[in-house]
């Protein structure tokens, strides 16, 4: 759907349930100054709201399905894809005009197979309450001791090779609100570092009609399962980087040579 001869096409991934914001969130992805894009509305079941796509026709590629949650509707999108890179963007959020610019211009020189960026955040009237939220960066292992309590990483923000996807396998359909932070823990410890670009690059909604609004318990309960199953392997992950604090270290062993120098 551009005209940037030369450039790598990119797939934004639109999943849509019942959301009264999918148009605003469309047209952000036809604004951005970034022309080699694909863009697939995958419908999880919706019954209300299709209405606003059909104005797109001819410039969306329009996916239905049954409802199954976000995840089944990412990969539904993500095999879809036909660009060398995937974007996720929720249907309540909004792309600014050069996101896919920048990240891209970042990934292509150095390889990377996934990126993630800062963003500001709106409510649901569009009023912004938040600005310049940007994720730790790689300085310290910040981001990586980021993961022992949160996810770091928002979902929109990324844009990841489609090889990766096909590298490390589709969402898990099982973990209705953190297969996002599950994807994370998988990527990582695959040994992909994630690339930041530091700065905010599209707006997060929170609103009342929101999933993490409405589910915040079961939320809660699946984010503890999450962090529960990744735990140990993540430790031992966060030891070989030597990222964990000196006392979580576990002793090192004196050779008999360095217990005589020591008396």
């Amino acid at each position: 759907m551009g005209s940037n001869a030369g450039k790598p096409l990119v797939t934004i991934v639109i999943p849509f349930y019942n959301d009264p914001y999918v148009a605003e969130a469309i047209e952000s992805t036809l604004g951005q100054t970034y022309g080699e894009t694909e863009i697939i509305v995958v419908d999880d079941g919706s019954t209300k709201h299709q209405e606003q796509l059909q104005r797109y026709e001819g410039r969306v590629h329009y996916v239905g399905k049954a409802n199954g949650g976000t995840a089944s509707a990412l990969n539904t999108g993500f095999r879809l894809a036909s660009g060398k890179y995937v974007a996720w963007l929720s249907s309540d959020d909004r792309f600014y005009p050069d996101k896919l610019k920048r990240q891209i211009e970042a990934m292509e020189p150095t390889g990377s197979l996934i990126s993630h960026t800062g963003f500001d955040v709106l409510d649901g009237r569009g009023k912004m309450t938040a600005f310049d939220v940007i994720p730790p960066g790689l300085e310290q292992g910040q981001f990586y001791r980021a993961f022992r309590t949160s996810n770091p990483v928002n979902g929109c923000t990324v844009v990841m090779a489609k090889e990766l996807f096909t590298r490390i396998g589709p969402f898990d359909e099982s973990r209705r609100y953190t297969h996002d932070l599950d994807y994370w823990f998988r990527v990582l410890l695959a040994g992909v570092p994630f690339l930041l670009v530091p700065e905010p690059l599209c707006a997060y909604r929170r609103h009342e009609a929101m999933g993490t609004m409405k589910h915040a318990e079961a939320i809660a309960l699946e984010t503890k399962d999450t962090f529960a199953k990744y735990a140990a392997r993540f430790e031992t992950y966060l030891k070989r980087l030597g990222l964990l604090p000196r006392a979580e270290q576990p002793p090192r062993k004196r050779t008999a040579g360095q217990r005589g120098a020591l008396r």
